[in-house]
């Protein structure tokens, strides 16, 4: 089997071109089990190529034809707020894409997906399904729309109207593919796609993110940021993993403070923002500061 791009790579590279919107309509489809359309990329402060990119944070965001916005975001790097990150991310699409002057019925259906390359949370299954439901404490009855509302929104139920979010724990995958949607889970993890894989997207994929069909520019371009997650996670073993070792072993909070100045000039290097320093190291914003 050939080797293909990483989807997060080709997120940001390639899956942006009107000419390449069959692959993610394909996974799109197969996720939310429905025929997808993109109407067009949108653009926002969440989805742009900035100095953010450092943390590895990939975001793109989509309108369908329904006029619905899907943000896909694909996340390598352990984040312990992850979650809070995604409440955020949705209520950001959702008052960017509304004015003052419009009413509240203008609100879009906002769905988040998220690609995660780490173990998020505790649980045992690789996809996860999030809505926000409306129950009756009494009756246990989900809260319906009425007919009015319904002819008004296009939707039979109150919780269709809240944002969506999909978590895929594609560590988590166990690599036998039992249904179109494993299959591509399959693909976002191993970067290869199987014969006798029939999902949709997943033809176009395999033909249009083959590495040896990259121009040169391209593929250097890829070939530097494999190299670049290789040094994340060597740095992240090297200074945060075995510096907490080190620190516990040693027991002095003299050495702890010593290693933390260590780990901060470090990042300081990689031009990572200084409240995030602060937070992984435990040093006030003044000592940080002060090192650099």
């Amino acid at each position: 089997m050939k080797r293909l791009v990483r989807f997060d790579w080709a997120i940001k590279k390639l899956l942006r071109s009107k000419a390449n919107f069959d692959v993610l309509e394909g996974f799109l489809s197969e996720l939310l089990e429905e025929d997808i359309k993109i109407r067009n990329i949108l653009e926002s402060e969440g989805n742009k190529e900035t100095a953010d990119d450092k943390f590895n944070k990939v975001d793109l965001l989509i309108e369908n034809s329904k006029g619905e916005i899907i943000i896909i975001e694909v996340q390598v790097e352990d984040q312990l707020d992850y979650i809070q990150r995604l409440i955020y991310g949705t209520a950001k699409a959702i008052t960017e894409y509304i004015k003052e002057s419009m009413s509240y019925s203008e609100i879009k259906k906002v769905i988040s997906i998220s690609i995660l390359y780490f173990d998020l949370g505790q649980g045992d299954d690789y996809i996860y399904h999030g809505i926000t439901r409306l129950t009756g404490i009494h009756s246990h009855e989900d809260l319906k729309l009425s007919k009015k509302q319904q002819e008004e929104f296009q939707k039979s139920q109150a919780y269709k109207l809240f944002p969506e979010y999909y978590l895929i724990k594609v560590n988590q995958f166990n690599d036998l593919a039992k249904d179109t949607l494993d299959e591509w889970v399959y693909f976002l993890k191993n970067e290869t796609i199987k014969d006798n894989f029939t999902a949709k997207g997943l033809k176009a994929a395999k033909e249009k993110l083959d590495v040896m069909k990259l121009s040169e520019e391209e593929q250097v371009s890829y070939k530097y940021y494999l190299e670049s997650l290789h040094d994340r996670a060597s740095f992240y073993e090297s200074t945060f993993v075995q510096g907490e070792k080190k620190g516990r072993k040693e027991g002095r909070e003299e050495g702890k403070k010593e290693k933390a100045i260590e780990i901060a000039k470090s990042l300081l290097q990689l031009e990572i923002d200084i409240e995030k320093i602060s937070k992984v190291t435990g040093l006030t914003i003044d000592e940080i500061e002060e090192i650099g």
